[in-house]
């Protein structure tokens, strides 16, 4: 589909025309991305530096999951694995080897890509439900990897990370100071999706969501197509899992259990799936509750419950979809 024809929509949605005025940016989706570097910019001098960064990091994953599952149709119950080993590598290499902080993230997505390759190469062999008990079965070994695994620490994890030094100069032991390089971490990583999304690339991976046979007899080579967008989606849940270990100076194996799956996946499902701005709300909510209503202990699993079932049963197409579709805007 060439950039600026009419927009495949989803069952149910009002038909739109994206007329794009910058960056694969239609006029509703600009003034979005306006307000949400505004409040990025902003943040920092009204909230806690540290509760922000968790919810950029967060975000990022998300928006990273919801690559794979909102614009090629696959549901990862794995993607703890990039997220976590992106985590541990990262804190190991700042910690053990006294990297740089920008080389310590730069291992971190390496890792997650790297990991990526042979987990999608075996996973997208199959779809549906078979796909997401495989990422998931891939994930628990990851996670039985990091148990034994000497350099993680095991249940202790790798504490004290250290943050150093940007680039050798810009000291970022205090929170302000590495908000920043977080929240540019997170807005690179958006736009990079954003800009994926609206590419050829892209547009490719939106058709095989949509209706793969037909992509075949297109001509296009599905699987490799699956297997990029795999790849970069484990790459960018890595470099999410660096910058949360630098930021939060710890990876445990939290990091890389199923549970940190099933909150990407709400996330996403909360936010809005197949929206740009959808898994960035999404973890906004979702981690602020976490945050804010941490004295109630367990109950804040329950009411983590009340939440997913109102999202799949009242709001179909997650915050950020249903406001889509009520302004007759695609976000």
């Amino acid at each position: 589909m060439a950039e600026g024809s009419i927009a495949t929509a989803s069952p149910g949605a009002p038909p739109a025309v994206d007329q794009e005025v910058f960056f694969g940016f239609t006029r509703p989706q600009a003034a979005a991305f306006l307000a949400l570097v505004v409040i990025v910019l902003a943040s920092p001098f009204v909230v806690y530096p540290f509760f922000l960064m968790k919810l950029l990091c967060f975000a990022l994953f998300a928006c990273a999951f919801n690559l794979l599952i909102g614009y090629v149709g696959l549901l990862s119950f794995g993607h703890a694995a990039y997220f976590g080993m992106g985590a541990y590598v990262s804190g190991y290499a700042a910690k053990a080897w006294g990297v740089t902080p920008e080389v310590a993230i730069l291992l971190g997505g390496a890792t997650g890509a790297l990991l990526g390759i042979p987990f999608g190469w075996l996973a997208i062999r199959r779809t549906g439900i078979y796909f997401a008990m495989i990422t998931l079965a891939l994930a628990q070994m990851v996670y039985f990897f990091c148990v034994q695994a000497p350099f993680t620490g095991g249940e202790d994890g790798i504490q004290a990370i250290p943050r150093g030094h940007l680039f050798g100069i810009f000291d970022l032991n205090s929170d302000f100071a590495m908000y920043w390089v977080v929240a540019g971490v997170f807005l690179g990583g958006f736009l990079l999706i954003h800009r994926v999304v609206h590419s050829p690339f892209g547009q490719v991976l939106k058709a095989i969501r949509d209706n793969e046979p037909r992509a075949i007899s297109l001509g296009y080579r599905t699987d490799d197509y699956k297997l990029m967008a795999f790849v970069l989606s484990a790459g960018i849940a890595g470099l999410a899992g660096a910058v949360k270990a630098l930021a939060m100076k710890i990876a445990t194996l939290t990091d890389v259990l199923w549970t940190m799956s099933g909150e990407v996946v709400l996330m996403s499902l909360v936010g809005g799936l197949g929206t740009i701005f959808g898994p960035v709300a999404g973890a906004a909510v979702i981690v602020t509750m976490q945050t804010y209503l941490a004295e109630f202990g367990a109950w804040v699993l329950v009411i983590q419950g009340v939440i997913f079932i109102a999202a799949v049963l009242a709001f179909r197409r997650g915050l950020v979809g249903e406001i889509g579709n009520l302004l007759k805007v695609k976000l």
